[in-house]
């Protein structure tokens, strides 16, 4: 008898022992790694089940393998956002349960920081330098540095439910911090999270830019003709200047005759003296200086005049006068040529000298000479002077003194004599060099036809008339010009608000160039002008415009105006003008993101979401929702405006939607929360172990819905009026009596409404002096298991009231309570 009891009492006692291994019990997981929980039995005789289930409202992520009957594995892979959990693992051993949970949390920080805005930062003003953590979970754990050296300057940290950690920081620099370096430096600190992997930094170098300063330029020069001549110019600045030469002009305009720090002329003309500016620019401004350039020359612009210069009859007075530039000055000789024979008449060693012959006659006809020599070479000038004994009149037209000429254009010279009865016409160039012309003679007119007319036609003509022993010659000097085409505007590219771009303005076919003045004007205001430079034939000229476009300059016209100014040969300047538009394109900006009526809705309400952004050119615009660290696209468009409605909104319609919009020149991102409020309903009650219990034992009850918000829990004896309230849910009645026996009611109620559910609890009584059994013996041992559930039950309570004050909101736990 004693054996057969010790045999009872063994059986259930080996039915219990069996053992129970969750590993790992504490977790902290890597975003996109694998994980695997182990769960295993192990000294159980019978049957084995084992079964996986989350404590917490969200499903069990993850995949279940059974390796063997005794053995479960959960496997993350990869590991996201949605597997942080709280797990329980459930072992069934026969008739006999035992379950161990483990507790799962998720961290991500897998890239290095982001520095923006370093690589274009202003001298002496407040730069916003950014640095961004993308993709780093939990946010509000990360905590951004700036630093110089180990010199910490600014500190921000992350938020909640925003992913990426973006830290601004204010920063002047001097010159001294150009090229310097700064890092940014992000540690998480969330527990667990590896020490290899909490810090992770960046370093950038700080770009400063300044305005051109310091500028310098060579001493002035004296040079002699044919010799080189080089000029420095330079200054510091960042970007590095753009050095630009130009040459005053004699009436105080500038040409550009260089666009480099070191101006160089291999072969030096007497054109290269004078004054040369040097302009140092960049973006964000300029600096100007001068030099001086003297050159010395053989003698120039060497003239002899007469006076009077009109025909001359015996007996009149005439004056000869000879002029030169020379540097040094040299020896000035006026002489009469005359049948080769060469005769002195004066000499000078100065600018200018002259004779003065009180009475001509016709012996003084002829050939008078000017020559100037210095010790670089020597130039002559001549004129014939002409004793008339007829009254000979020669007029030469057109009448003015120098003629304007359209290149391929015509033009017909009429050279007429009076006062002669038969004239003799030649028509002559300087230095008797050849003329294209056809001349037509016809009693006391001469004409000569030119065209098409070409820069080899810009000479001055002479009309020499002979009538007997008088000769009288008219010149008339033609030059030249062309200036068919309107100018033609181009552009480097697309125009982007708040870079610098450039507009190009090209004007064909131009003489001569030094005469041509390009101007560029927004709207009147002029913002740059340019002057070609001196060219010996036809030359295509190009002027370019650098501004930084505004938000201002969208629609504003910029006009590229060339004027052909010849003062004195042409009645009017010429105008020709090309006029752009600016069209700019920018990023998205002005993204937002609205919901109608309201971000806040009830179960069943319609709603609108509509998202609207601003970009030239037009992008890609994408409505999506964002749970659990998942996006999905809900709408696209290639428009500025998208949205979407939901005619009966639902609780699981809640979160966070987001509106991107994007294009080539960037992308822009705004967002909103839409929360959606519901009555209790689905509500559902269990009495564990049962509704029916015996006297003295303690029952669970379990109540569980779904409503937004959070619901209130009150337990109500129908009979005696007895209310219990319940954060969670869960109520343990302890110790019943036969008094406990009736009609309960559990009362869910948010602000939305509530819903009731009614059961019945029946308690037995005991019986008295019952015969011993083996239950006897396993009765503590229950009551032990009983106080170890509702202990673990009580603490998994106040880690799920915890777990919802954490995130902001409070959902009644949905876990299920172990068997006893």
């Amino acid at each position: 008898m004693a054996l057969t009891i010790i045999m009872i009492l063994a059986l259930p006692v080996a039915a219990k022992s069996f053992v129970v291994q969750l590993e790992p019990r504490k977790t902290v997981l890597r975003v996109g790694d694998r994980q695997v929980l182990r769960c295993s039995a192990s000294d159980c005789s019978e049957s084995t089940t084992i079964t996986w289930a989350s404590l917490e409202d969200k499903p069990l992520s993850g995949i279940i393998e059974n390796p063997s009957t005794s053995e479960s594995l959960l496997v993350f892979d990869p590991v996201s956002t949605a597997h942080e959990n709280l797990i329980v693992c459930k072992v069934t051993c026969g008739n006999h349960r035992k379950q161990m949970h483990a507790t799962v949390k998720v961290y991500s920080f897998p890239r290095e920081p982001v520095i923006l805005g370093n690589s274009h930062m202003l001298l002496g003003e407040a730069n916003t330098l950014i640095c961004e953590v993308s993709a780093v979970y939990p946010p509000e754990y990360l905590e951004v540095e700036w630093l110089q050296g180990e010199r910490v300057l600014h500190i921000d940290e992350g938020k909640a439910d925003i992913s990426t950690v973006t830290s601004r920081y204010k920063y002047t620099p001097t010159t001294e911090d150009n090229g310097k370096a700064i890092t940014c430096r992000a540690t998480h600190s969330f527990e667990g999270v590896p020490e290899d992997q909490k810090i992770k930094e960046t370093t950038a170098s700080l770009n400063v830019m300044y305005a051109p300063r310091d500028v310098r330029i060579s001493e002035a020069a004296v040079v002699k003709v044919g010799r080189s001549l080089t000029l420095t110019c330079a200054a510091e600045g960042n970007p590095r200047p753009v050095t630009v030469w130009r040459k005053v002009g004699p009436a105080g305009g500038y040409v550009t005759v260089g666009e480099n720090e070191t101006l160089a002329v291999r072969h030096v003309t007497v054109s290269h003296a004078g004054t040369y500016e040097c302009e140092t620019r960049n973006m964000l401004g300029n600096l100007t200086a001068t030099v001086k350039v003297i050159v010395q020359a053989p003698p120039r612009n060497t003239s002899i005049t007469v006076s009077p210069a009109s025909e001359l009859k015996e007996g009149d007075n005439l004056t000869i006068s000879c002029h030169t530039d020379s540097v040094p000055a040299g020896h000035l000789v006026l002489r009469r040529v005359s049948e080769g024979q060469k005769t002195d008449l004066q000499t000078s060693s100065d600018s200018t000298t002259s004779i003065s012959l009180p009475s001509v006659q016709l012996s003084d006809s002829g050939l008078y000479e000017c020559e100037a020599v210095n010790d670089h070479g020597k130039q002559t000038a001549s004129t014939q002077v002409t004793v008339e004994v007829y009254p000979l009149e020669v007029e030469l037209n057109p009448g003015s003194g120098v003629i304007g000429v359209e290149r391929g254009g015509s033009l017909v010279l009429s050279c007429r004599a009076s006062g002669c009865p038969s004239p003799a016409f030649f028509w002559k160039s300087p230095l008797d060099t050849s003329i294209r012309g056809r001349s037509r003679t016809q009693g006391p007119l001469s004409q000569l036809s030119l065209g098409p007319v070409g820069l080899e036609d810009e000479r001055a003509y002479i009309c020499e008339v002979k009538c007997g022993s008088v000769l009288k010659a008219r010149h008339k000097e033609i030059k030249v010009f062309s200036f068919p085409w309107d100018p033609v505007i181009e552009s480097s590219g697309a125009l982007l608000e708040g870079e610098v771009s450039t507009l190009r303005c090209s004007v064909r076919d131009v003489f001569p160039a030094s005469s041509l003045h390009v101007e560029w004007l927004d709207e009147d205001e002029l913002l740059r002008s340019h002057t070609g430079s001196f060219s010996s034939g036809v030359q295509n000229l190009t002027s370019t415009l650098s501004f930084t476009p505004r938000a201002g300059h969208q629609g504003r016209q910029i006009t590229c105006r060339a004027t052909l100014l010849m003062e004195g040969i042409l009645e009017s300047p010429i105008v020709r003008s090309a006029v752009t538009t600016v069209a700019l394109q920018y990023a998205p900006r002005n993204t937002s993101i609205t919901v109608s009526p309201a971000s806040e809705l009830k179960e069943g309400a319609s709603v609108t979401i509509s998202c609207h952004t601003d970009s030239v050119p037009a992008g890609r615009l994408v409505l999506r929702r964002v749970s659990e660290g998942q996006k999905t696209d809900l709408q696209t468009s290639s428009d500025s405006t998208t949205s979407i409605s939901l005619p009966s909104v639902q609780l699981s319609d809640s979160g966070l939607y987001e509106c991107e919009a994007v294009n080539d020149h960037g992308k822009q991102t705004a967002s909103i929360r839409v929360m959606v409020k519901a009555p209790p309903r689905n509500t559902t009650v269990q009495v564990l172990p049962s509704s029916q219990v015996q006297e003295g034992q303690n029952v669970t009850i379990c109540c569980r819905t779904v409503s937004f918000p959070p619901s209130a829990v009150i337990l109500r004896k129908l009979n005696n009026g007895t209310e219990l309230y319940s954060p969670d849910g869960n109520f343990i009645l302890v110790n019943l009596t036969p008094h406990d026996t009736g009609l309960y009611l559990v009362n869910v109620t948010n602000d939305l409404g509530f819903e009731t559910e009614v059961f019945t609890i029946s308690v037995m009584e005991r019986q008295s002096d019952p015969p011993p059994s083996w239950n006897d013996f396993i009765v503590p041992v229950v009551g032990v298991v009983a106080m170890v559930t509702m202990a673990s039950m009580a603490g998994l309570a106040v880690y799920q009231l915890n777990q919802a004050r954490k995130r902001g909101s409070y959902e009644l736990a949905k876990s299920v309570p172990r068997d006893v």
